[in-house]
């Protein structure tokens, strides 16, 4: 596997990108795409999380190959990617999810529920005043929580924020229907329980929409205090 910081080259200004994508952000999933081309039926073999740094494009990947930049727009910096993790170890984690539930209908047929409109819909009618900001903490933790140990981590409650909850819609095309995803922010501490079900999530991601950018966790070892 791969670790790759993408960024943007210098002599390209952010403006230039923003005219050539027409801040489309579709336009800007199809950039990262085509840093892997595909061969025919080839499934996404990548993670990836755009963030703007210091004003900057910069885009951090995962994948089974290493980046490739055919059109010169990029510095593309590939490293081998070999989490060294162990029973116990204390990390902090930057992750971007896509926060949906799925649930069958009386007709046994699934569909996909955004866990933080749900919990506003509940609240608003049973007459409760609405505080998005608490909605996105608690329900954005509990969706997280409830899928940390099928990962091999343990969430440390206490130091888990939640915000930034953003709704998304994109257009392929004329006549295309759109794509509709939320997102949410989430930056906390967590322990590791099971280091080859952590180092899959690390490799694989957690959640959907992953090719938008969603389920990418960043990690950095927490260093013990002296």
């Amino acid at each position: 596997m791969y670790f790759s910081l993408i960024r943007l080259r210098r002599d390209i200004q952010p403006r230039d990108l923003a005219v050539m994508t027409k801040g489309d952000a579709y336009q800007i999933h199809k950039l990262v795409w085509n840093l892997f081309p595909d061969q025919p039926d080839q499934p996404r073999d990548f993670l990836y999380r755009h963030e703007s740094v210091s004003g900057w494009p910069t885009f951090y990947t995962v994948s089974e190959r290493e980046p490739q930049d055919p059109g010169g727009m990029w510095d593309v910096v590939p490293k081998k990617y070999r989490p060294k993790l162990e029973l116990g170890h204390r990390l902090s984690f930057t992750l971007c999810v896509n926060p949906i539930r799925s649930k069958r209908d009386v007709d046994g047929r699934q569909h996909r529920h955004d866990v933080i409109m749900d919990a506003k819909r509940i609240q608003k009618d049973r007459g409760e005043s609405i505080l998005l900001p608490d909605i996105v903490q608690e329900h954005g933790s509990r969706w997280l929580m409830e899928r940390a140990d099928a990962n091999g981590f343990l969430v440390q409650q206490e130091h888990l924020r939640v915000d930034g909850y953003r709704q998304h819609k994109f257009f392929k095309g004329k006549g295309c229907r759109p794509i509709s995803f939320s997102t949410v922010e989430m930056n906390g501490m967590l322990t590791v329980t099971d280091p080859e079900l952590f180092t899959k999530c690390l490799f694989t991601g957690i959640g959907p929409a992953k090719g938008f950018g969603c389920g990418l966790l960043l990690i950095r070892r927490v260093r013990k205090r002296p």
